[in-house]
């Protein structure tokens, strides 16, 4: 079928649907949405205006919100009919709107109509654009797959798009076929690409990236030096994003907001005060990011006075009023050091309402401190509960060997359709980013890692490691909790390190959880045995094994 005929069919199957008064009743907001469509429809012009536009937005986004397909095919026809088929937030719109409506054939099929075209890059980039503010990266990158022309912008808009909602390493392809296709990319390319990079870790990633900034004389804007200060922080090069942040004299906040971040991850809050300290003697005004640092920084290595005094510096000499992730942080490091009862009064105290992340941190300093009645509080202001919710309530009553309790609420989770976060850790080996599940076998080496493992296994067995069996929250034989403990993903991911790295190596892992207690003290003994440096970033920090021993002295 030709595009215009396509078009007139469209326009036919989208006119001839009539709403159903029924589903009209019964749902309030697709009645609303029929009557805005009719409102807005009956004052369209036949001619393109801003006005216009603005009224179609408004329909499809009650459509999108309602779930309303009908009122969207209308719209759609409307869109068709009065030529407004070239604007690129409305083909975008309409294009998310089908995708909710759980019409992806339509919503395909608005893509390649608009494609077919032959779409300037100018307006392909303004609907990948629109697609991406919208949370359809999908969507987007069709949109630029089938694009007849791309410029610079077209790479930057979809690798920007991944690293907005979390494809790294997707991110990194787009780019490696960005330089393939002998295409220059610009500060912004570097600023999403150096992103994605301090996401993952990824050293050689991150090096190879530095290396190219300078080759093409990518001048280090202050966004950009704080982004390249980050990515080396996050990669686990702290005395590298120190060299780089001396090295570049700013009196941009960012940057030395990315400097003291960078080394609160890493457990070095004196450093970060000293970090502090200089800016106050620059004149450089701290702002409220820095002081989340400074307060992180202080969480991490316990310094309750020290996050007290910044907490209340804040407001007394730099105007600063402190917001709920300032509080947040006071809160994770009045729980941390078993304060909960000052924890739970500085929520109380609180100017604004507490937020559900505040709740999650005194409920998880109420599971490792054994406090399931405070932790009842905690879950009990928790209106909306996640996962981790339950599985932090549920973990604090195994602790307490309170079995049946912690059973029904594994029911709970069960019954409500609530599912665990599964712990994933990966590793860059000559490039290359390896992904590892707890208890996984889809590797296509995994015999050989399974072997190494189990020979560490043995090996930490007989100098004395003993496993910390309580970690795992099961009513379970002892050879059943050891079984567990063995084959988390970080203990998977450096048996392959150790397997494809030679003797005295350092390896270098990332975890999307917080690293449980008794993988922290098998690392410790991995490392003296092996005499080898082993990193580990996980949700909260990173952990520097070697000789035996963590460089967050066991506190994290």
């Amino acid at each position: 079928m030709t595009f215009v005929g396509e078009r007139k069919r469209i326009c036919s199957l989208a006119l001839s649907l009539a709403l159903s008064w029924r589903n009209i009743c019964g749902n309030p907001a697709a009645g609303a949405a029929a009557n805005t469509y009719a409102r807005a429809s009956a004052q369209f012009p036949s001619a393109f205006t801003v006005e216009a536009s603005q009224k179609l937005k408004h329909v499809l986004d009650a459509s999108k919100i309602s779930l309303d397909f009908n009122s969207a095919t209308k719209t759609h026809a409307t869109i068709i009919k009065c030529g407004y088929d070239k604007d690129p937030s409305l083909i975008a719109m309409l294009m998310s709107t089908f995708v909710c409506c759980g019409h992806l054939n339509l919503a395909y099929q608005v893509q390649n109509e608009a494609t077919s075209t032959g779409l300037d890059f100018l307006t392909a980039n303004l609907i990948m654009a629109s697609l991406i503010r919208s949370g359809d990266v999908d969507a987007a990158k069709r949109v630029f797959s089938n694009m007849h022309a791309r410029d610079v912008v077209s790479w930057n808009t979809v690798i920007g798009g991944c690293v907005k909602t979390g494809c790294f390493d997707e991110a990194l392809r787009f780019f490696k076929n960005m330089l393939s296709l002998n295409f220059q990319p610009d500060e912004y390319t570097f600023a999403s690409v150096v992103a994605a990079c301090a996401r993952l870790g990824a050293l050689d990633h991150a090096e190879w990236v530095y290396r190219l900034m300078i080759e093409k004389n990518i001048t280090l804007n202050p966004i950009l030096h704080a982004a390249v200060i980050d990515m080396y922080a996050k990669c686990g090069r702290i005395e590298v994003a120190k060299a780089i942040f001396r090295s570049f004299q700013s009196n941009c906040v960012s940057v030395w907001n990315a400097m003291i971040n960078g080394l609160a991850i890493h457990g070095l809050a004196f450093d970060a005060i000293y970090v502090f300290s200089q800016m106050e003697a620059e004149s450089v005004s701290p702002d409220a990011i820095t002081f989340l640092g400074i307060l992180t920084s202080c969480s991490h290595c316990g310094l309750l006075e020290q996050g007290r005094k910044y907490f209340d510096i804040m407001r007394s000499c730099y105007s600063i009023e402190p917001q709920l992730e300032h509080y947040g942080a006071l809160v994770d490091l009045l729980g941390r050091i078993g304060c909960l009862e000052e924890a739970y009064a500085t929520i109380k105290a609180m100017p604004m309402e507490p937020d559900v992340v505040l709740w999650r941190t005194l409920l998880a300093a109420c599971r490792t401190y054994k406090n399931a009645e405070l932790g009842e509080i905690a879950m009990k202001n928790i209106s909306c509960l996640s996962s981790g919710d339950y599985v932090l309530l549920s973990n604090t009553y195994c602790f307490l060997c309170k079995w049946n309790t912690a059973a029904k609420m594994r029911d709970l989770m069960r019954i409500e359709r609530v599912h665990k976060d599964h712990g994933k850790s990966w590793l860059e080996l000559s490039g290359t980013i390896y992904h590892f599940k707890a208890g996984d076998k889809s590797h296509h080496e995994t015999v050989a890692i399974y072997k190494v493992l189990e020979g560490l296994i043995k090996r930490t067995k007989l100098e004395g490691f003993v496993p910390a069996t309580e970690c795992v929250l099961m009513d379970v034989s002892q050879e059943e909790k050891e079984d567990n403990l063995n084959h988390h993903s970080e203990r998977l991911a450096l048996a392959f390190g150790i397997l494809k790295t030679s003797p005295g190596a350092e390896i270098r892992i990332s975890k999307n959880l917080r690293t449980c207690y008794d993988c922290h003290c098998w690392f410790k003994a991995v490392s003296r045995i092996l005499t080898r440096v082993i990193i580990v970033r996980d949700r909260i920090r990173f952990h520097r094994f070697e000789e035996g021993s963590c460089s967050c002295g066991d506190y994290w």
